[in-house]
């Protein structure tokens, strides 16, 4: 047996092993999904919006207005969440990402094309319809009243569309998923990631120092996957190696700048997570970001074995309590199944199993874009 074949049996194996488990999951959420009608950007607008009716809006978290000059330009909270700010924009396209992973997901298990036939409906809704699809840009992400109409820092909501290039991938060879939409659905995606790479606040974002350059890389690298684009998924692998790596993990397997934050615990596995998904999307044959070290030791390898202990069993944190949403976390993250893939630890996989594989809280959810696991495996090696 070659070794290649070894390796595509061991991952049909681990596959077999994660539908086990979300099985009953994904077939529930899709039989909801196979219900909803789509519901894109433009169902519902701010005035405070300085874009169309087309674009996608939201506002900065920890932004708030001042109790001193109520009228006037917010200040920041780090760690608290401002419960009045828009957020329809930012729930839709979770909605959307829930609905195309469930879909896929369950065309996936079932090879019944009625999932792709319902997922069309959707992706024409939101990349194609002319009267409901988003503007591929996020200029008006993470405003501030009375500062910002928009900023970079912005971007990282539309990791949340991640899971949608992805389904796309997934359904891609399925006759119900007409060329038309698909040329449209890669189009809308090209032109994003055009926009992420040349834009001012697509650059700044790229240079952030913590978890939004970490989401860049890996919404660039996943877009990038879907439209072929092989300069970007160059690009990204070099990020990885000589940023992401060596500037943001310690020679212990912590993220510093995640760390100091108020809510250091669910950065530190938000981060986790996506460096993960930077080496699950980039990884292929003569390009093993999975085993990659820097020339000092730090690898994804050392960053799962630096936190699973506390995931394990969070009363081990040494840091204190997140300010907000300390109790809901860890959940089921993908950092555990696809480094227990990897790296074949059984331990890893066995907390994945026991962890939350459905959260409802809608922080949690928008801090954890990889929710459909079963997409993002081999099913046959």
């Amino acid at each position: 047996m070659t070794l290649a074949c070894s390796r595509k049996e061991k991952q049909a194996s681990w596959y077999r092993e994660a539908e086990e488990v979300l099985h009953g999951q994904v077939l529930k959420e899709a039989r909801w999904a196979m219900e909803e009608e789509p519901v894109t950007v433009t169902a519902e607008t701010s005035p405070r919006s300085a874009g169309s009716k087309h674009d996608f809006y939201s506002e900065g978290d920890y932004w708030w207005p001042d109790p001193e000059n109520p009228d006037g330009p917010y200040i920041q909270k780090d760690g608290m969440t401002n419960p009045d700010n828009f957020v329809a924009h930012r729930q839709a396209m979770i909605r959307f990402s829930k609905i195309i992973g469930a879909l896929a997901s369950a065309y996936k298990i079932t090879g019944n094309e009625k999932y792709v036939a319902q997922a069309v409906v959707h992706l024409k809704a939101w990349f194609t319809d002319p009267a409901t699809r988003m503007n591929p840009h996020l200029k008006c992400s993470q405003a501030i009243h009375g500062r910002v109409t928009g900023r970079g820092i912005g971007i990282i909501d539309a990791i949340q569309l991640m899971e949608v290039a992805q389904g796309v991938r997934c359904m891609e060879g399925a006759g119900t998923l007409d060329k038309e939409t698909l040329a449209g659905v890669k189009k809308w995606f090209s032109d994003y990631l055009e926009w992420l790479t040349t834009h001012p606040y697509g650059k700044e974002e790229m240079n952030k120092e913590n978890n939004h350059g970490t989401c860049w890389v890996m919404q660039a690298a996943s877009f990038a996957r879907l439209t072929g684009n092989k300069e970007i998924l160059d690009f990204c692998r070099e990020r990885y190696k000589k940023v992401l790596l060596p500037e943001q993990m310690a020679e212990d397997g912590s993220f510093p700048c995640e760390i100091g934050r108020t809510k250091a615990y669910g950065y530190s596995l938000f981060n986790l997570d996506a460096m993960v998904m930077v080496c699950l999307i980039l990884s292929e044959p003569g390009e093993d970001l999975w085993h990659y070290r820097t020339p000092d030791g730090r690898s994804i390898k050392k960053g799962i074995e630096y936190l699973y202990p506390y995931v394990a069993d969070k009363s081990r944190w040494y840091f204190k309590p997140d300010a907000m949403y300390w109790d809901e976390w860890p959940v089921a993250h993908p950092f555990l199944v696809f480094g227990a893939m990897e790296f074949n630890n059984r331990d890893w996989l066995g907390t994945w199993k026991e962890l939350d594989h459905d959260p409802q809280v809608e922080e949690v959810i928008r801090n954890l874009p990889v929710r459909h696991p079963l997409i993002w495996m081999n099913k046959h090696g």
